[in-house]
């Protein structure tokens, strides 16, 4: 292989950023010789690295830096929340630029390139890395310069989003070597789906023994906070940053867009007086959408009529062809693909729709439900949506069902349908709760993070 060589890396305590990846197995990736070398060389050094105290912080804002892979649209309004902190010092650390350079998108099966500021607002940089193309894997990119940036910046806190790529294990190695507390964030529940055996095996090994290099943790919500209890301990510390979005930017779209909602219907050929179910999510089989296809054509066998509703699908990916497929089989007139949409597009949809639907088999989270609950609208969701235990409060705000389950799917869906009345009471109540899922609150979580980590910050 001309101009590159082969790196192993080994366990061994201080003297390889990548150690504990493979837990005494060896671990080898072709890289370009030069890079190899700077890999290296950065590992080799830092064991003579002494351990500083957090106590070691003095005076001015505690300088933070945040590992995450790439520029996520979520994100970024949050990050700029949080650089408006005069405490915190934000530095933010991404592994590649591909969100912002334009990429094809595997879930969606289109180039995505995202109509929403991602750096803006905020200190940044992205990491020196190689392999940097249109996939995000455990080792892709390959990062490098990690453990310099965290020394040279005198970091008093170094937050992580996940654990399972080797730059999320290089951040936390390099942060152990060099005494800075590492805040852990993740969005994973128990139920988000469905693993082997051998595969829950290695991660309950992985995360036991990732537990005394992680000083807490930022849930993301109920589930979440249940995951890491279950893998860390009853007794591990865990501080609430509940999932949010830019409600503001939703719950303001929203009402612009329903001054033009019968325009907007116009647009889309839609007759006026009939409801709207939607469904907004990436078109793949774990996505759950030929479940909800499959529950809007039973609702026609009982009337025997086309349903009077209209199912709006936003979104594209691996499934299309085939839900399409189905959708056309059944003869039904109601049923409209709209391809996918970016996030300024989003509200409009958000304003026209009766009741929102997110059939997923499994979902993290889903913060497509933040962004509908801004809108004030009725949702059903199933019990394999992670922000289920905390935003769907059942007959309140929506319904939660079965995942798999089209007839009860097809009942909750019915309900909506006949009932305004309620869909109008649930979607108020959404739009109440999800005021308290906000930036705010989670620019409290981190504070009380931060002052459980670092000795000195006040929350």
């Amino acid at each position: 292989m001309a101009g590159k060589k082969r790196i192993a890396v080994r366990r061994v305590d201080c003297s390889s950023l990548a150690s504990m990846v493979a837990y005494g197995e060896s671990y080898s990736i072709a890289v370009p010789a030069h890079a190899a070398e700077r890999f290296v060389n950065e590992a080799s050094t830092s064991s003579a690295v002494p351990v500083r105290s957090a106590t070691a912080r003095k005076g001015g804002a505690l300088r933070l830096a945040y590992f995450v892979s790439h520029p996520i649209q979520y994100q970024a309004p949050l990050l700029r929340r949080i650089a408006q902190e005069r405490d915190i010092d934000l530095t933010v650390f991404f592994s590649s630029d591909l969100s912002v350079r334009g990429y094809h998108d595997r879930g969606f099966g289109v180039r995505v390139e995202w109509d929403v500021p991602l750096v803006d607002g905020y200190r940044h940089e992205f990491l020196p890395r190689l392999r940097d193309r249109d996939t995000l894997g455990f080792a892709k990119p390959l990062n490098y310069g990690i453990f310099q940036r965290l020394r040279r910046g005198g970091f008093d806190a170094a937050w992580v989003f996940g654990y399972s790529r080797l730059a999320c294990l290089q951040a936390i190695f390099a942060a152990r070597c060099l005494g800075i507390p590492v805040l852990m964030r993740t969005d994973s529940a128990l139920f988000d789906r469905v693993r082997t055996k051998s595969t829950l095996l290695v991660k309950s090994v992985m995360l036991r023994l990732l537990r005394p290099w992680i000083r807490t943790v930022v849930s993301a919500g109920s589930a979440n906070t249940d995951y890491w209890k279950h893998y860390l301990g009853q007794d591990f510390p865990v501080f609430t940053m509940p999932y949010a979005v830019d409600n503001e930017f939703y719950r303001q779209g929203a009402m612009e867009a329903a001054l033009q909602r019968e325009e907007f219907r116009r647009e889309l050929g839609l007759d006026a007086g009939r409801p709207v179910i939607l469904c907004a999510s990436k078109l793949t089989r774990d996505k759950g959408c030929m479940d909800l296809i499959e529950a809007y054509i039973r609702l026609s066998a009982r009337s025997g009529l086309d349903p009077h509703a209209y199912l709006l699908v936003v979104g594209d990916g691996e499934e299309r062809a085939s839900l399409e497929a189905r959708a056309r089989a059944s003869g039904l007139s109601g049923i409209h693909f709209l391809g996918f949409r970016n996030q300024t597009e989003l509200p409009r949809f958000y304003d026209l729709c009766d009741v929102f639907v997110l059939p997923s088999h499994h979902d993290a989270w889903g913060l497509v439900i933040n962004e509908v609950m801004n809108a004030g609208r009725a949702v059903v969701v199933t019990d394999r949506v992670g922000c289920f235990p905390d935003l769907i409060h059942e007959g309140l705000t929506g319904f939660v069902y079965p995942a798999g389950n089209i007839g009860a799917l097809a009942g909750a869906v019915e309900r909506l349908l006949g009932d305004p009345a309620l869909r109008t009471s649930m979607g108020e109540n959404s739009l109440r709760l999800i005021q308290q899922y906000s930036f705010e609150q989670d620019v409290a979580g981190l504070r009380k993070a931060l002052a459980f980590a670092v000795p000195g910050f006040v929350a």
